[in-house]
């Protein structure tokens, strides 16, 4: 039973981060399981990952994309871990971003994958593809209680948080974020799947240690089960707005 939770419904828009949601079907039926976030154009992005030998195709993308190119989409899917799939999982998470950066004008590496769910389950394409551009054509800046509910899997509830805070008392930042995972969850990776924002200007190598920092400090001193998944992601953004 989840204890101390409770689900935030006024969120703070993050200036240069709008969120689209849909409903591809991917294992159930009217059910939103696909969000997309828009990152405005030079917003910096870091991340740290599962420590799992065997980690998730979408993983191995997020990851490469990640240190290729400046970063304008993420793209997480539920129902479905794309994990244990062999090199056709690579050629979804591939044609994935390749599908989602053709509709948004962007170049496929500008595009970070992550999938959440049955482990060693081919993604079922047909469905993920269709649903890709009612995603993008719904983006708005006040879904946050939303998205969090479409990222869940086995989660009782959904997981987020949003503050505002004055800097020198003349500047106001902007920190609002989603995460899901309520199984296999153990240290040494960096959670299920989180996605922290902020329009804070904050550079990409400072950025780069605040999201290993924090999250040794926070997401990898939790245990559940014992259990290192192969999928977990912990995405920091900083959009500089």
């Amino acid at each position: 039973m989840a204890v101390g939770l409770e689900v935030l419904k006024n969120y703070h828009p993050v200036n240069g981060i709008r969120i689209g949601i849909a409903q591809a079907g991917i294992k159930y039926q009217n059910r939103n399981d696909l969000v997309v976030f828009e990152l405005a154009e030079g917003s910096r992005v870091s991340g740290v990952f599962t420590l799992n030998a065997f980690c998730a195709a979408p993983v191995q993308v997020a990851k490469k994309h990640l240190s290729e190119a400046d970063i304008r989409y993420l793209v997480i899917n539920t129902g479905n871990a794309n994990a244990g799939t062999g090199p056709q999982g690579l050629t979804d998470a591939l044609e994935t971003c390749t599908q989602l950066a053709f509709l948004a004008e962007v170049n496929a590496n500008q595009v970070l994958p992550f999938s959440t769910g049955v482990i060693g389950e081919p993604l079922p394409m047909n469905k993920l593809l269709a649903a890709l551009p009612l995603a993008l054509k719904s983006v708005s800046d006040d879904v946050w209680p939303i998205a969090a509910e479409g990222i869940m899997t086995t989660d009782t509830l959904p997981k987020g948080y949003t503050q505002q805070v004055e800097i020198n008392a003349q500047e106001k930042i902007t920190v609002s974020g989603i995460s899901k995972g309520a199984g296999m969850i153990m240290p040494n990776m960096a959670t299920m799947l989180a996605y922290l924002t902020t329009d804070a200007v904050i550079a990409k190598p400072l950025l780069d240690t605040l999201c290993k920092e924090l999250a040794d400090k926070s997401f990898n001193r939790v245990t559940i089960d014992g259990d290192t998944s192969t999928n977990d992601s912990c995405i920091l953004v900083a959009t500089a707005r």
